[in-house]
Parts: structure tokens; sequence; C-alpha cells
């Protein structure tokens, strides 16, 4: 097991020192006048000139990738001088929110995928499985702003108009404000993401279910008498369960980065948003910042999920 977590976090250490070099070639190497790309187009020439001192922009390529490199691995992402704050602190401003945004929905479309996948499973060719194979294909095949802006029009508009004020039109409470507003403002970004979600998950489940439940093993258990439920969750959930964990940690180590299109409906200020708003100001120090943390979010989201794949199935930490 040691070798095995070894190798892994060695080869995610390489993916993010590959994504550096590509972030830095991007960013510092390609365009011709990197200072004034960086402070914008209102900037000083003093601010100009502060910048080139900072980054050592006088220095060759190498020295500057370092640089880069060291400021990076002590947690330095730059500093905005559109805001004049550090890049680190706009990151940890926004992050909270999407964390929120995208565990809470995680839950919800782990919850939903699986227990629907089982359910269509153990019950193929079913009118359970029909229904549960459309409801999968009409919300994977929905586009996401628009299942939002369907949630937002019903659930706060229409219910708003009838008297019934339980959604807000959108923004964010933050958990220190209460347990209560916070759950408010963020119940209807999750359901929107993990209706889309969940769909994904419902065919993953489905099929890899579907795989397990004709192996011989289940077959010799079911002789022996076992109870079909112990059947289905204990000896044959488990092994379908490697494909969903595998997805489910790309999928949130992506939404960790920034979920754009639903914070951006329910006027979330998390990274997604943030990340927007610093692509239209051409805001490059936050840009850069977001893009090296998104990166590193799935890295380790992808090692995570390649220990919980090892200890659902002891036989990946072979090869």
């Amino acid at each position: 097991m040691a070798m095995f977590l070894i190798r892994r976090i060695g080869h995610g250490i390489l993916v993010l020192w590959l994504i550096s070099i590509a972030v830095f070639g991007l960013f510092f190497v390609a365009p011709s006048n990197v200072a004034q790309t960086l402070a914008g187009r209102q900037a000083t020439p003093e601010t100009i000139a502060l910048i080139k001192h900072r980054l050592g922009l006088d220095l060759p390529v190498w020295k500057q990738y370092l640089h880069f490199l060291g400021n990076a691995l002590k947690g330095n992402l730059g500093y905005d001088y559109y805001h004049q704050v550090p890049v680190t602190k706009i990151i940890a401003q926004a992050l909270p929110i999407t964390v929120s945004l995208a565990l809470g929905a995680a839950v919800l479309w782990l919850l939903l995928g699986v227990f629907n996948g089982v359910i269509s499973a153990t019950h193929p060719r079913s009118l359970a499985d029909r229904g549960l194979t459309l409801f999968a294909l009409f919300f994977y095949s929905f586009p996401s702003f628009l299942l939002g802006l369907l949630l937002l029009y019903f659930l706060y508009f229409r219910l708003t108009l009838a008297g019934f004020n339980w959604f807000p039109a959108g923004g964010y409470s933050p958990i220190a404000g209460g347990v209560g507003p916070w759950f408010q403002h963020l119940v209807l970004p999750w359901i929107a993401l993990a209706l889309l979600l969940a769909a994904t998950y419902t065919r993953l489940t489905r099929g890899s279910m579907l795989d397990v439940l004709g192996e011989d093993y289940i077959r010799t258990a079911r002789s022996k008498g076992i109870r079909e439920s112990r059947v289905v969750v204990v000896h044959g959930l488990r092994s379908a369960l490697t494909p969903v964990i595998t997805q489910f940690g790309i999928d949130l180590g992506q939404l960790i980065g920034g979920v754009v299109v639903t914070e951006t409906v329910f006027s979330l200020p998390g990274l997604g948003q943030t990340a927007v708003v610093a692509i239209n100001q051409q805001d490059l120090p936050v840009i850069i910042g977001i893009v090296l943390f998104a990166s590193a979010a799935v890295v380790v989201a992808n090692i995570l999920v390649d220990i919980g794949y090892a200890v659902l199935d002891p036989r990946v930490r072979l090869h």
C-alpha cells in the first residue's frame, strides 16, 4: 500500500510540475510585455516598473521560472494589481462558497445517482428501470444554465408571487451568519447541480451493477441462502462502486476549481464567477492563481480517488 501511495503522489507531483511549465509559458513567455499585461490597461509606468522588479523579468527565462515555481510552492500565487490585494486573499474569499456548493451538491448527486442505479440494475427492463433511465437521459441532456433558470422561475419567482418566500433569488450567506440562511441560499444551486450530475452516476452504477450481479461469486452467495439485500449491497455494490468513485473524484476536483455556470446563474461569488470576472477584466494574476489552484484540486482529488479505489479493490495495488 505504501508503494502504491508513493507512486500515485509521484504522478500527481509530475502532473503539477508540467502544469506549472504550461502556465508559465502561456502567461510569462508568450506575451510581449508581461509586466504591462499583468498590471492591466490602466497601470501607471511606476506600477509596471514595480512589477518588473518583483517578478525579476529582466532575468533569464529559466531563472524567472524558478522564481515563479518557488513562490507557488510557498503559497504565493502573485499580487492582484487591479484590486491591490494578494491573489491568495481573493481565492480564500471565494473558496468557501465554491466548496459549500460542490460538497452539498456532491452528497445529493451521489445518493440520488447510486440509489437510482441500484434500483435500475436490480429490476432490469421493469417500469422503474425504464423510468429512471428516462430520468437520467432527460437531465443528462439538459443545459445547466437552463435548469438553474427554471428552478429560479418556479421555486423563487412563482412561489414568491404566491406569497411563499422560501427561496432567495440568488447570492450567498456565510455559514457564520446562521445555518438556516446558508442552507436557504444554496439549496437551489445544489439541486440544479445534483440533478445534472446524478444522471451520469445513475448510468454508471446501473451498468456496473449489472456486470457485477452476473458474476459467479454473486450466484454462489445467493445459492448459500444469503439475503438478497445483503447480496446486492455488501457483495454487489462494493465492487460496482469503483468506476463511480473514479468519476466522483474527477467531478468533485473540477467543481472545487470553480462551478462557472451554476455560480453565475445563482449569483454566487465563488471561484468560477471570480474567474469569469477576472477574464472580463483581463486580470491575469487572478486567472493564473485560479488555474494553478484548480489544477492542484483536480490532482489531489484524483490521488484521493486512487486511494479509495485501492481500498475498495485491493487488486489495483498490484499494478
